[in-house]
């Protein structure tokens, strides 16, 4: 790296450093730190010591604490992980087991490393430690004995817990001590990527096959604590340590990380430089929540999904030393404080990318004891799922029936009722119709009665006419004095005729 890239990057730095200061009460940096493995010196330190969220480099604490057991021989790279209900439960990133698989540890612990499966984490926590509680309790016990000050461990897979803290110098502590204490698995820590049945996926680390010399470790993200990264890289024998975190996006953090490695493979170390025990401590009480900034609900939720993290382009030679330069971000560390952001974000680091990613060399893993038991298995599971997925269809299926069923069976009722209904309706207003029909019969009968009363004294009706039926026979008033009733009788008819 020329004199002039190096001058650029150191005042950026500065110009950071500056910004922090002057910044809003509470406000804190984004810790980054850049370490030489084999000596542990310190090539560059911001916020080191600072409280930040783990995210998912927590499971690179979970794979020290198992791979320190295999050490003991309390349990082997062989011994089975059995996924819990719980476990089962666990929120993705996952695998999706279900309660009751089995896999080897060996197995488990490069499928967290490369998916990042919260509920294999939970799984190897639960088996390992008796309970997630036992676990954790490892975890710490661990991190005090290896060096590590600021963490504080409550789960093995890094999901949101506002009680669990490290920072990047014990970040970088951690990492140290899986490379120098386990050399025979470092090769766990750069798998570019997993085979499982037919699914291949990718390693989120977006470094690997892509920057040069890049060759582990582990990324994580969670909403309070951004994107963070544990990185390392090798370059003529010298391999360095980059810890980036609370980084807005993944292609962000990924982009920095390679611009402190950059940073870092120009710089010599001596015996003046510091140490990561030296480091001062923080001034900082609590980590800050990123959530407000990092997880925008007016934006799409991000994601750390590794190989998409970062659009293939080429970069420039020249842009490595400008884009160093941004990497300040401020964020409320008490939730009173205000989220304040500042960043020194040049043009080149908005266009810019890492080159494409290099094929992928998956890596077989299977559940079970071996791959062909393993294979066994993910048909019965298979079956099991088709099964499940007929038996589903089959409900709906019945379901919808009985619906349509139960909609023909109540419109069938419905026209029953109805039809039922219209004759009683009638009956109601029948009998006010006969009522009427009754009174109209009923007043020619009165009116023919009246001339009943009035014909007394009279021998013809006066309702009387020349149509009167042959059969009613006229009622003949009995003569006074006794005379015989046909005398009666002539006088009418004769006067009648001579009316005629």
């Amino acid at each position: 790296m020329s004199n002039r890239i190096l001058r650029r990057f150191v005042l950026g730095m500065a110009a950071a450093a500056g910004l922090v200061g002057a910044g809003a009460a509470g406000a804190t940096t984004a810790p980054m730190l850049v370490v030489d493995v084999d000596s542990g010196k310190v090539i560059y330190a911001q916020a080191a010591t600072d409280p930040w969220y783990p995210a998912s480099i927590t499971k690179l604490m979970t794979t020290y604490v198992a791979l320190d057991l295999v050490r003991q021989g309390k349990v082997s790279l062989d011994s089975f992980i059995t996924i819990s209900p719980a476990a089962a439960a666990e929120p993705p990133s996952k695998m999706g087991f279900k309660p009751g698989t089995q896999l080897t540890l060996d197995n488990a612990l490069k499928i967290i490393m490369v998916k990042s499966a919260n509920d294999v984490a939970w799984a190897i926590g639960e088996n390992l430690g008796g309970s997630i509680e036992g676990f954790a309790d490892l975890m710490n016990q661990t991190a005090r004995r290896i060096g590590m000050h600021e963490s504080r461990w409550t789960n093995p897979n890094g999901l949101p817990d506002p009680r669990q803290w490290t920072s990047a110098r014990d970040m970088a502590v951690l990492g140290r001590a899986l490379l120098r204490d386990f050399p025979d698995s470092r090769g766990l820590f750069s798998i570019s990527a997993i085979q499982f049945g037919r699914s291949v996926m990718a390693n989120h680390n977006g470094l690997l096959g892509r920057y040069a010399g890049a060759d582990g470790m582990k990324t994580g993200f969670i909403c309070s604590g951004g994107f963070n990264v544990v990185a390392s890289a090798t370059r003529n024998g010298r391999r360095i340590l980059t810890i980036v975190m609370g980084q807005p996006s993944a292609r962000e953090r990924d982009l920095k990380a390679a611009d402190l490695f950059d940073y870092g493979f120009g710089q010599t170390t001596g015996w003046t430089s510091q140490s990561l025990d030296s480091l001062p401590d923080s001034a900082v009480a609590a980590a800050p929540d990123m959530r407000p900034y990092i997880c925008d609900r007016k934006k799409p939720m991000p994601v750390d999904e590794g190989q998409s993290a970062i659009t293939a382009s080429a970069g420039a030679a020249g842009a490595s030393a400008d884009n160093a330069n941004a990497q300040l971000m401020a964020a409320s560390a008490p939730p009173s404080s205000a989220l304040a952001f500042a960043t020194l974000n040049s043009a080149s680091l908005r266009t810019r990318a890492l080159p494409p990613r290099a094929p992928l060399q998956p890596v077989l893993v299977w559940i079970g004891r071996d791959p062909a038991e393993g294979q066994i298995m993910l048909n019965e599971q298979e079956e099991a799922q088709k099964a499940e997925r007929a038996a589903v269809r089959t409900a709906k299926l019945e379901a919808a029936r009985a619906k349509r069923a139960a909609a023909q069976e109540a419109a069938k009722r419905a026209r029953a009722e109805k039809a039922a209904a219209e004759p009683k309706q009638a009956a109601k207003q029948q009998p006010a119709g006969k009522a009427q029909s009754a009174k109209v019969e009923k007043k020619p009968e009165a009116k023919s009665e009246k001339p009943k009363a009035v014909a007394r004294g009279s021998s013809v009706p006066k309702a009387a006419t020349a149509y009167t039926s042959a059969d009613a026979k006229p009622a003949i008033p009995q003569a006074k004095g006794g005379s015989k009733p046909h005398a009666i009788a002539k006088k009418p008819a004769a006067k009648a005729k001579d009316k005629g």
